[in-house]
């Protein structure tokens, strides 16, 4: 079992203009309230697109394994990232 404390979580948000944001985190909920200008912090890029909803989540064992995730996640084409909202499954290896 792993310890929540440690567990790093790769995210979709999507914004008020409908774009999509991903990012890295180990606490889902701050980092959205960050976004959503409720706690300091939060991107620049949603900054200007509140509100954001967290649309998408996936958990990872450390936080170079996020990054290489979210790395990949930021690849996708829109649609992909669409499948990959609506069905947790993007349609390719990534």
């Amino acid at each position: 079992m792993t310890n929540l404390e440690t567990d790093w979580w790769v995210y979709l948000v999507r914004c008020s203009d409908h774009s999509l944001y991903t990012g890295v985190t180990t606490d889902l909920v701050r980092r959205v309230d960050e976004h959503n200008g409720r706690q300091p912090g939060g991107a620049r890029y949603t900054r200007a697109r509140r509100p954001v909803a967290l649309v998408w989540s996936e958990r990872c064992n450390s936080r170079s394994e996020a990054q290489r995730r979210e790395a990949a996640v930021r690849r996708l084409s829109r649609r992909q990232k669409d499948r990959l909202i609506d069905h947790g499954d993007p349609g390719v290896s990534v």
